[in-house]
């Protein structure tokens, strides 16, 4: 198996037991997260209006701007979270998983609106005339912030990951795009302090807001690609290396391979396995179990494969048209 795909099988067996929430102590684990976010996020709220309050900073106030998409995008996601984890049900055969990538996706939008209201009101600041005051104290509020949402980022991106939710994994990016966007503020402002130029307030923040925008994008562009079901190239390929393989030891053929994101970091695939004609249905399920069992022992833990088996040498004319 070529070196890249045994490094993807290695994350994904490093993180085996954590690829879905597998128990009610886990999923407590992950809403307790969201809800975390929450309230750390109404506490930034807080800090950052305060500074703005008392500083006027275009940069400050694009931060607390972010922060309060921030919060409204927490408030959808974690209702996503929970709506995620749900089992299958009459109405949803497939589970509600994929609500993560629509849930990504209102983010996106979200922060792509915030960083165009930034831009904007830092224009109009800078066309209007510039008065900022208590710098000093304005750095020292967003110095905290910045170490609260970095420590809170990297813990949900990393639950995230390991929990295979887009959901949280989405949230944690949100805060640590909230964290470097606070940065920013602060070089704004000690820039301002050395210098005396405030120009270099309404600049930094623009350039926020164009860091905010890119984040946005990468959102968006990731829910799209699980609505519409985008094929992920690796996973392709490390499902045709274990195939490749199991058709030679088997004697079979394969065709019509698929797969798509569940949404929850496990993988849904079906294909299609022909098998000699004078082979009993007994034994070729037998196999199709075991080239079944080969594929989610390669993928995610919580991965679905599905094979339809079909005779080789009646194959054409059962089906004219090759597929």
């Amino acid at each position: 198996m070529p070196l890249r795909y045994q490094n993807l099988k290695r994350i994904w067996k490093a993180n085996e037991m954590d690829v879905i929430p597998a128990s009610e102590r886990e999923r407590r684990l992950l809403i307790k997260a969201m809800n975390l976010s929450l309230g750390v996020g109404f506490m930034m709220l807080l800090l950052k209006f305060g500074a703005y309050w008392m500083t006027g900073s275009a940069a400050i106030f694009a931060d607390a701007v972010e922060t309060v998409v921030h919060i409204l995008a927490v408030g959808f996601a974690s209702y996503s979270l929970r709506l995620s984890l749900k089992p299958a049900d009459p109405s949803h055969p497939y589970g509600h998983a994929k609500i993560g990538f629509f849930s990504a996706g209102v983010e996106g939008a979200l922060i792509i609106a915030a960083a165009v209201f930034i831009i904007y009101d830092a224009i109009s600041k800078w066309i209007a005339g510039l008065h900022l005051e208590n710098l000093t104290l304005g750095v020292g509020l967003t110095a905290v912030t910045i170490a609260i949402n970095g420590a809170l980022g990297i813990y949900l991106v990393v639950l995230g990951k390991r929990s295979g939710s887009i959901v949280l994994e989405a949230n944690g990016k949100h805060v640590l795009t909230d964290a470097w966007t606070s940065l920013g503020v602060i070089l704004a402002l000690g820039l301002i302090l050395v210098t005396g130029w405030l120009p270099w307030d309404p600049i930094l923040a623009i350039l926020v807001a164009i860091n905010i925008l890119v984040s946005g994008y990468s959102l968006i562009r990731r829910s799209i690609a699980g609505l519409m079901d985008e094929a992920n190239p690796e996973v392709q390929m490390l499902l045709e290396d274990v195939l490749d393989k199991e058709a030679v030891q088997k004697g079979i053929r394969y065709h019509a391979l698929r797969h798509r994101s569940l949404g929850n970091g496990g993988y849904w695939v079906d294909l299609h396995l022909l098998f000699a004609d004078h082979i009993s249905i007994k034994e070729a399920h037998e196999r199709a179990t075991e080239v079944e069992k080969k594929l989610n022992a390669a993928l995610p833990r919580r991965s679905r494969v599905t094979t339809h088996l079909e005779p080789k040498e009646a194959h054409r004319q059962i089906h004219p048209d090759p597929h």
